[in-house]
C-alpha cells in the first residue's frame, strides 16, 4: 500500500510502541518509530531488539473462558496484534499459560516491523517532548523512560509522576539442573502435564531458605528511591518472605497439584518451579523469583534449592525503578494528554502492568491515532470486555489519588446483570465479554 500521508512518530520500541506502530501501518499510515537502544541502554534490557521481554517470558493465562487476561489475549488476536501473532509463532510449553522463546519472539517482531515498507526505525534518544512540527504522536517509552523525556513529561502534565520498583527473575541452564531431585510436571497436569521443572523442599529446607532470604545482602536504594512503592504483582521474593514465613508457600512456592514421582507418598513442604524460557528448551526461569538480592547472594542462596546445587545462571535477577503517569488525572478517553492533546501515551507508562496490558494500550493508541489521521471513528470497546475495562480503569475508572499499576482482572468489569454461583462467575464474565466484543467488532467492521 502506498500513501502520500506524512508519517506519524511513535517513541519507544517496546511492546506498546511496536503494537501501536503495527496498527498504524496496517491502516496505511507511515510511521517513524524511535527507539533509543542501543544508543542508550537501560538498567533492565540486555539486547537492542524491539519488543524485548525483560521480566519474564510469560504472557500469563491463555484461558479465554476463565481468565480476564486470557480474554484479552483473544481480543488482541482478533484485532490483528503483531505481538500475539509473533507470540503464537514462538510459544514454548507452559501449561495453561502463553510463554515464548523470548529471543525468537522479539526478533520476529523486529523483522516484521523493519521489513514493512511504511515503517522507518530510528535508533536515537528523544530527550524532550516531541517537537510541534511532528503533530500527533505516541509516547510509549515504558517504565524506563529516559530522564530527559520523563522530566519533560512531568512538566507537561503539571502533576507529579508516580513510581514503583520492578524486579527480574533469574534465568538458568536446564542442563545444569539435578534431575535426581527435580522432575517435570505442570500443576494439576495442565498443558502437556510436563511443562515445568519442580524442585521440592522439606520443611527444614524451606525455613532455612526463608532465613537466608531475610538475612541476604540486598541492593541498596538511593535516598530518592526509598519511598518508592513496589508493584504487588511483581514483588521481589525477599520482600514476600519479609511479609511472613508462610507467604511464599501460598504464593510461587505452593506445593499443591504436584507429586514427586520419586517420593509419591511424601508431600513436599514447598516447591520451586522453573518455566521454559526459550524454544530450544535450554533456558528456564525461576517462577516468581524476582529479586533484589546481590549477585553473590543469589548464587549462594538459590543453589541451596534441591536440584539447583550446581546450577549455572544465564542471567541473574535484578531490580529497576519504573515510572508511570497519573493517567486518570492527565489523560482523556482516547489516551491523549488533556492539556496537550497532540500527545498520546501507551503501554506501562500509562499505569497498566504486564506485557499483555501494555500491548493492549499500544493497540488502542495506534487505532485512535489512525482514526484521527484518516478522519474516521474508532469507538472504545465496551467496558464489559477486557480491552474496555482496562481502558476505563486508566482513563477515569481508577481514583487518581490512589492510582497504582494494575493488571487486567474481573474486578475491573461491571457487575453481572444476573446472579450466578461463585464458581460460575468467571465463565459468566467470559461469555458476556465474548458476546459484547463480537457486537462491538461488527459495528467496527461495518463502519457504524
Amino acid at each position: 500500500m502506498t500513501t502520500a500521508m506524512d508519517p506519524v512518530h511513535v517513541i519507544g520500541g517496546g511492546l506498546a510502541g511496536s503494537e501501536a506502530t503495527w496498527q498504524l501501518v496496517s491502516q496505511g499510515i507511515p510511521v517513524i518509530l524511535h527507539e533509543m537502544r542501543p544508543v542508550r541502554g537501560t538498567d533492565a534490557h540486555i539486547t537492542e531488539n524491539l519488543a524485548e521481554l525483560v521480566c519474564s517470558n510469560s504472557f500469563r493465562s491463555d484461558d479465554a473462558t476463565n481468565s480476564a487476561v486470557g480474554i484479552l489475549h483473544q481480543e488482541l488476536r482478533d484485532l490483528g496484534s503483531i505481538i500475539f501473532e509473533c507470540a503464537d509463532t514462538h510459544k514454548v510449553p507452559a501449561g495453561g499459560a502463553l510463554a515464548v522463546d523470548r529471543h525468537g519472539f522479539s526478533a520476529a517482531v523486529q523483522e516484521k516491523l523493519e521489513n514493512h515498507p511504511l515503517v522507518t526505525v530510528e535508533r536515537e534518544e528523544i530527550v524532550g517532548l516531541p517537537p510541534e512540527e511532528w503533530g500527533s504522536c505516541i509516547i510509549a517509552t515504558g517504565p524506563l523512560t529516559s530522564a530527559g523525556l520523563a522530566e519533560a513529561v512531568h512538566e507537561a502534565t503539571g502533576a507529579d509522576a508516580l513510581a514503583f520498583f520492578d524486579a527480574i527473575a533469574p534465568i538458568l541452564y536446564k542442563d545444569s539442573v539435578n534431575f535426581d531431585k527435580a522432575w517435570f510436571q505442570s500443576r494439576y497436569d495442565k498443558g502437556t502435564g510436563t511443562d515445568y521443572i519442580n524442585c521440592p523442599m522439606t520443611e527444614e529446607q524451606y525455613k532455612e531458605f526463608i532465613q537466608d532470604l531475610n538475612d541476604g545482602d540486598k541492593t541498596e536504594f538511593k535516598e530518592w528511591e526509598k519511598d518508592t512503592p513496589y508493584f504487588d504483582g511483581c514483588l521481589p521474593i525477599e520482600v514476600m518472605a519479609e511479609r511472613g514465613p508462610e507467604t511464599l508457600r501460598y504464593g510461587p512456592m505452593k506445593p499443591v497439584g504436584l507429586t514427586d514421582p520419586k517420593n509419591p507418598t511424601v508431600k513436599p513442604y514447598a516447591i520451586v518451579q522453573l518455566r521454559q524460557d526459550n524454544k530450544l528448551g535450554t533456558l528456564y526461569n525461576i517462577v516468581g523469583f524476582q529479586t533484589k538480592l546481590k549477585y553473590a547472594e543469589q548464587n549462594r542462596i538459590f543453589k541451596k534449592i534441591p536440584g539447583l546445587e550446581n546450577v549455572e545462571f544465564a542471567r541473574l535477577g535484578g531490580l529497576h525503578r519504573n515510572t508511570f503517569i497519573n493517567s486518570p488525572k492527565v489523560l482523556d478517553e482516547q489516551l491523549r494528554l488533556k492539556n496537550l492533546p497532540r500527545l498520546r501515551f501507551a503501554g506501562q507508562i500509562t499505569g497498566v502492568e504486564g506485557y499483555v496490558e501494555s500491548t493492549a494500550i499500544g493497540m488502542l493508541a495506534g487505532r485512535f491515532l489512525a482514526a484521527e489521521k484518516l478522519g474516521t471513528d474508532f469507538s472504545i470497546p465496551p467496558i464489559t470486555t477486557s480491552l474496555g475495562a482496562l481502558m476505563s480503569h486508566i482513563t477515569g475508572g481508577a481514583d487518581a489519588k490512589t492510582f497504582q499499576p494494575m493488571n487486567v482482572n474481573f474486578g475491573l468489569y461491571p457487575p453481572l446483570d444476573v446472579r450466578v454461583k461463585k464458581k460460575e462467575r468467571k465463565q459468566a464474565y467470559a461469555i458476556r465479554a465474548a458476546s459484547e466484543f463480537l457486537k462491538w467488532r461488527e459495528t467496527l467492521d461495518s463502519g457504524h
